[in-house]
């Protein structure tokens, strides 16, 4: 099974949301593998994939399997550099093998382009993964994420809670839309319980 993981934007909290899902899945019994195809504003390594290495069983693994494309430019893999596909396929049949579940990382947000005619939500049908989309509760996360909604529909999509100011400022009306707003720090159990039966 392939998990996408992706944000309403960037520093969000795929990285960290991954390593909750890696760590909870394992102590589940299942063999978790992680990857992340692109990971721009790489200077010496790839700080959220060596995160992701370390988390998981890496025998016979490289930072360079979980990580395959590393770009220098902080910026969107387009502008960053060229992004080599055959390498991401050859990383993900790699891992594919290993794992019962690959949790599958996001770069930036869902519409940043990789190339001119591919962008990171096409990872989601390039992979046939199911889709966690992680929505920061900073001001301004109710349009972000009726954004994202209006352009595609994840398999579920959860709150990542890092702003003090998010249940005065934002969760009255999340709580008004939608039945059950789920947290990334109270609800893991229900996220993953829905990724793996949807």
């Amino acid at each position: 099974m392939n998990i996408f993981i992706t944000a309403t934007n960037t520093n969000m909290g795929k990285t960290y949301t991954t390593l909750k899902l890696i760590n909870k899945l394992q102590k589940m019994g299942y063999k978790v593998g992680a990857f992340k195809p692109i990971e721009t504003g790489v200077v010496d390594i790839p700080s959220d994939g060596l995160k992701l290495y370390q988390a998981i069983d890496n025998k016979n693994l490289s930072l360079d399997d979980i990580v395959p494309i590393q770009l220098q430019l902080p910026a969107s893999p387009i502008v960053a550099g060229n992004v080599d596909f055959k390498k991401i396929d050859k990383a993900y049949n790699k891992l594919k093998q290993k794992f019962d579940i690959l949790l599958i990382e996001g770069a930036g947000g869902i519409k940043v382009p990789i190339t001119t005619n591919f962008y990171m939500y096409d990872f989601i049908d390039y992979f046939g993964a199911k889709s966690l989309l992680v929505v920061g509760s900073a001001l301004g996360c109710i349009n972000d994420l009726e954004l994202n909604l209006s352009f595609f529909e994840p398999t579920i999509w959860a709150i990542n809670v890092f702003d003090d100011d998010f249940y005065t400022i934002s969760y009255p009306y999340f709580k008004t839309k939608y039945k059950n707003v789920l947290t990334i720090q109270k609800n893991l159990d229900t996220i993953i319980e829905k990724l793996l039966k949807g």
